[in-house]
């Protein structure tokens, strides 16, 4: 095997006299997960589109497993499974028949073992003689992740794959996703604008701008709980807010806005608590953590053009 999985190679692809993805480069190391980040009109979904063949770059190649999409596309997207943004189900089939369906419909053989293995892999063996229309949003997206991984594929895309799901779905999600990459060896991008999911889900994040990849960075410093906060407070009285906040560190004070720097997600609530115990009002919590500020410096400028 090759020892990217998923290589992007020099991608250029222009709309009309519009330059959207100029150069675009990046690879991924077998069985991370990496988020694929950047402004509205980014290029995200574009390059993603490129990448699973929907549409043709200009120039520049993909390799997936060593296999080029533009020479070799049959064998590349044999390595590869993908959900650009909804899942593609049939709604009026239980979720047993829609897996049926999609494993006619592929190049390969696949069994009916094959169908249990991913049915047990997203935890859907209850609701399999169900019809999707009844699926909630989360179900969905899981059958959809195991319709994507019917032919063993080695690389797995996934654009917003989130979007509207409840919290508890979210988590559940991303169990899933981190069980594949760990146990399965599976490669996964996964394009989203929740900051603070992709930097508890993710091993990396590639960011790009205008078209182009600014940064790769790293979450192995601040993943999942372990990772630092900046936590403002809006809360008054401000003096007894400020000396009730004084065990937790340094306190900087803007107006009615206290901030506490390198503070754990899971010490919001104790943080808020002593507040509300000494009858302090407060009126808004908000925290940034280290991907936010990496992510906003390297995206600052609005951008104009496709996602």
């Amino acid at each position: 095997m090759a020892d990217y999985p998923l290589q992007v190679k020099g991608l250029n692809k222009s709309f009309g006299k519009a330059h959207i993805i100029k150069d675009m480069s990046f690879q991924l190391q077998r069985g991370q997960i990496y988020g694929f980040l950047g402004p509205n009109g980014s290029g995200k979904t574009t390059t993603i589109r490129m990448i699973v063949s929907l549409i043709k770059p200009n120039s520049g190649d993909v390799l997936i497993e060593g296999k080029s999409i533009q020479t070799d596309r049959k064998a590349a997207l044999a390595k590869i499974g993908a959900i650009v943004e909804d899942p593609d189900l049939y709604g009026y089939l239980t979720g047993q028949q829609n897996l049926e369906h999609f494993a006619r419909l592929s190049n390969e053989t696949i069994s009916k073992e094959r169908i249990k293995e991913v049915v047990a892999l997203v935890e859907l063996q209850d609701a399999m003689k169900k019809k999707v229309k009844n699926y909630s949003l989360g179900m969905k997206q899981r059958l959809g992740i195991a319709v994507s991984l019917l032919h063993k594929p080695s690389v797995l895309i996934l654009d917003e794959p989130t979007n509207g799901l409840d919290p508890k779905g979210i988590r559940d999600l991303r169990f899933y996703l981190q069980r594949l990459a760990k146990e399965d060896g599976v490669t996964l991008l996964v394009s989203s604008h929740q900051l603070n999911e992709i930097e508890m889900l993710c091993d990396r994040a590639i960011v790009i701008k205008k078209g182009e990849v600014v940064d790769e960075i790293s979450m192995n410093e601040s993943q999942t709980i372990e990772k630092t906060l900046t936590v403002k407070i809006e809360a008054k009285p401000v003096q007894r807010a400020l000396d009730q906040l004084a065990p937790f560190g340094a306190v900087k004070q803007n107006g009615d806005t206290l901030e506490l720097e390198k503070q754990s997600y899971e010490d919001i609530p104790t943080i808020i608590s002593a507040l509300v115990k000494e009858n302090i009002e407060v009126f808004g919590v908000t925290y940034q953590n280290r991907l936010e500020d990496a992510y906003f410096t390297l995206t600052e400028e609005q951008e104009e053009g496709v996602s």
